[in-house]
């Protein structure tokens, strides 16, 4: 690996790169906040296919297209006079520093080597101090954020309104977990699951549409806080499955069209028996 002079340097030549690109680069001259905004959330979802997949070379590759857009806004930021990247980091380093009190002391926040110290001057300050587990540090980090100066006003107000619904439940419900409002027992959810689907079933025989809308998100809500209970993340859960039947469905395809025969023309049966087909190979290649 390379040492941090290296990697100093080469955030040094990305940034003038970008620097270079801004004045010269037709495109890259006329881009804002809100033109870049599209393209970020594109790359981040393509870091997110590639973590997923366990593709190395191209998580590398995708945390550079992130990179770059993260420093071109603060690019941006600093045309119009607002902060400029050191800023974006410093805050960061000294928000980081902060919220880590069973490592650093707060009075090291700004300093620009911050050093391990102890930090223990009030009860609450030597209870966040002897955090050894990583949830105990996570339970610290929600009510530390509460006190910082330009921090989340509510404990709820960290969770960012985009989140895909899937991601923002399991961190609503992650939030609320840090402060004491969870399930004592997780088994008990399993009642709590089980009596939300039964609401989505009555209201699906009502045959009322906005009733069983609002009970499906309920049940929906009460299995993404069963697979957190379990420690189970459903987004990727979600993600390996809609793999799986992509997979699975392309072999059906494939299939058809080897046999000159439109899906359309398959009967269900047909296409059942392919899909045990894709099934069985996948075991044998596990």
């Amino acid at each position: 690996m390379h040492t941090r002079e290296e990697q100093m340097e080469a955030f040094g030549r990305l940034l003038d790169v970008l620097d270079q690109l801004r004045e010269k680069c037709p495109w890259d001259r006329k881009q804002t906040n809100e033109s870049l905004r599209p393209n970020t959330i594109e790359e981040t979802y393509e870091l997110c296919d590639a973590l997923a997949r366990g593709d190395q070379h191209d998580t590398m590759k995708e945390l550079g297209d992130v990179m770059m857009h993260l420093c071109f806004y603060a690019k941006i930021g600093s045309e119009q006079g607002a902060f400029d990247i050191y800023d974006v980091l410093r805050q960061q380093a000294d928000k980081l520093i902060f919220r880590h009190p069973h490592i650093y002391h707060p009075s090291q926040v700004g300093q620009d080597r911050p050093l391990p110290l102890p930090y223990g001057e009030t009860n609450e300050e030597r209870e966040f101090a002897n955090a050894k587990t990583a949830s105990e540090v996570l339970q610290n980090w929600e009510q530390i954020k509460l006190k910082e100066k330009d921090g989340n006003k509510t404990v709820l107000s960290g969770v960012p309104a985009a989140l895909p619904s899937m991601i923002k439940a399991y961190r609503i419900q992650d939030k609320a977990r840090n402060v004491g409002f969870d399930w004592q027992k997780k088994e008990d959810v399993w009642d709590k699951v089980r009596e939300e689907l039964d609401e989505l079933e009555a209201e699906l025989r009502r045959e009322d549409k906005e009733a069983s809308t609002n009970e499906l998100g309920d049940f929906l809500f009460a299995v993404i806080n069963a697979a957190r209970l379990y420690k189970l993340n459903p987004d990727n859960a979600l993600e390996r499955t809609n793999a799986k039947f992509i997979s699975r469905f392309n072999y059906i395809e494939q299939h058809s069209i080897r046999a000159g025969r439109p899906l359309t023309e398959m009967t269900l049966q047909e296409m059942d028996e392919l899909w045990n087909e894709a099934k069985q190979q996948e075991k044998k290649q596990d």
